[in-house]
């Protein structure tokens, strides 16, 4: 069969779908999902609330309950939320509405990859620099970016995929100072940091009128599968990014087990306290190790393998049965893998599995 004939637009011909390759393993450790899943009583409650739902019609278009819900989880004014089909889709609204042609973004690799990808997807400009060798923002490089392009659109990533740290306040508020565009802080790992943007957010200052926080239910919330993020933002950027959003764009049931998963606060904390514990325990056991690591506040550990090539103890984990994210390629991360927290007894076997790879010889 021929093809339509018809090409896509001359810039997208080079840029490549975002994907993370799965194999059926044992032990998955390659996305930064939970691995534990959210509370019975949840799910519970989401069946019985399915019975509510009028499937021949469509959802609520302002998802108003789900944003009244998250306005008062986070102490803020329902006007400035805004819920969408994972945090990718806030991303992809902000950029819709203020990226394009003759615009420009600014980020710091290396980062996270969908800032860039959605940002030439939707024909906006892309200008970058160097993040400092311990990985966080190098002001030095953010204030010669900011001055040199002017972006309408500033990223942070706290604590930045994939390197794992989280940014001061006092570097986010130095960013929020000299950037004239908007600051969007990526949070989807935010509550396993001990700080948060939210609370510069609060604040209501005129400068934090261009703060944006991007949250996920993806993490934290153990609710990868559901597609729902959101945002914090003064009400003219939420007014912007539902011009953009197409109708209906979330789903009824989406809607429900988000707003649902609001009352089971205590459960959400105590995975995370789970996770938070294994990480310093993988981070412990890296440290006898023969690699390098690097310190995390999100629930991944980026680490660098001494004596053997990334991909050689890549492979080994994946014959174990352990799937990791191989991040040897990437621009800034030469022979680096990432590992995603996992239960104790998932982490038990990567450790394991990572002990017998770097003994073997080369």
């Amino acid at each position: 069969m021929t093809g339509p004939g018809v090409p896509v637009r001359p810039d997208l011909r080079e840029l490549d779908g975002y994907h993370s390759p799965q194999v059926d393993v044992d032990v998955r450790l390659n996305t930064n999902e939970s691995p534990l899943p959210p509370p019975e009583q949840w799910l519970a409650e989401v069946r019985d609330e399915m019975g509510s739902i009028d499937f021949n019609r469509y959802p609520d278009r302002e998802a108003v309950a789900l944003r009244q819900a998250l306005a008062q989880f986070h102490g803020v004014d329902v006007a400035r939320v805004f819920a969408a089909n994972g945090s990718n889709e806030v991303l992809q609204c902000l950029l819709l509405a203020y990226g394009g042609a003759g615009r420009t973004v600014a980020l710091f690799e290396p980062t996270y990859a969908l800032h860039r990808h959605i940002a030439l997807i939707t024909a906006t400009e892309v200008v970058s620099a160097w993040r400092g060798p311990d990985h966080r923002l190098d002001l030095d490089e953010v204030d010669r970016v900011l001055a040199e392009s002017d972006p309408v659109i500033t990223f942070v990533c706290s604590p930045n995929n994939p390197t794992g740290r989280a940014e001061t306040p006092d570097t986010v508020a130095h960013v929020l100072a000299r950037a004239r565009g908007l600051v969007v802080v990526d949070e989807a790992y935010g509550q396993f940091a001990s700080w948060s943007a939210l609370e510069l957010a609060r604040q209501q200052r005129p400068e934090t009128a261009r703060l944006v926080v991007v949250r996920t239910f993806s993490k934290t919330w153990s609710m990868a599968a559901c597609r729902l993020g959101y945002l914090v933002a003064h009400p003219d950027v939420v007014a912007a990014c539902a011009m953009v959003a197409l109708p209906y764009h979330l789903d009824a049931m989406t809607q429900l087990a988000g707003r649902l998963a609001l009352g089971h606060v205590a459960a959400m904390e105590q995975r995370v306290a789970l996770l938070t514990e294994e990480r310093g325990r993988i981070a412990a056991a890296l440290g006898e190790m023969a690699v390098d690591s690097w310190p995390s506040d999100a629930n991944f550990i980026l680490f660098r393998p001494v004596h053997r090539s990334a991909r050689q103890v890549w492979e080994h984990l994946l014959a174990s049965s352990v799937l990791v994210r191989d991040c040897s390629t990437w621009p800034g991360l030469d022979e680096c893998l990432r590992v995603t927290v996992g239960t104790p007894e998932e982490n038990d076997r990567f450790l394991a599995a990572l002990g017998a790879a770097l003994e073997e010889g080369p």
